[in-house]
């Protein structure tokens, strides 16, 4: 997913997982997938390394906001697809919302008023 290094805007800590449960509400969807959508919804700014995602699908997984099961890709090979559960969807809910006041109060901030 290589994006002009200039153009690419850096990940803050805890915003992945924010943005995997959002991608997953267009539909199941395996690692590159998401990697990939992610990379398209945000024009391109946002890049999602291998090392990164992963570790953090395996987590959200293991907190039982996921549930994954293995399959063909689109391609023929063997890919794990991953979905929301109920509690992916109320994490999502809730982490949006605390998102919103947090960029809003930073942008106050920014603004100076």
């Amino acid at each position: 997913m290589g994006a002009d290094p200039s153009k690419r805007a850096d990940l803050l800590q805890g915003t992945l997982e924010l943005l995997i449960l959002r991608t997953l509400t267009t539909g199941e969807k395996h690692g590159y997938e998401i990697a990939e959508w992610i990379h398209v919804a945000s024009a391109e700014a946002l890049s999602v390394e291998e090392g990164a995602l992963y570790p953090a699908l395996h987590r959200l997984e293991l907190r039982g906001l996921l549930t994954a099961a293995w399959d063909v890709s689109a391609n023929n090979r063997r890919a794990k697809y991953y979905r929301l559960t109920a509690n992916g969807r109320k994490r999502l809910k809730d982490t949006t919302e605390s998102w919103r006041r947090t960029s809003a109060a930073i942008n106050r901030v920014l603004e100076g008023t």
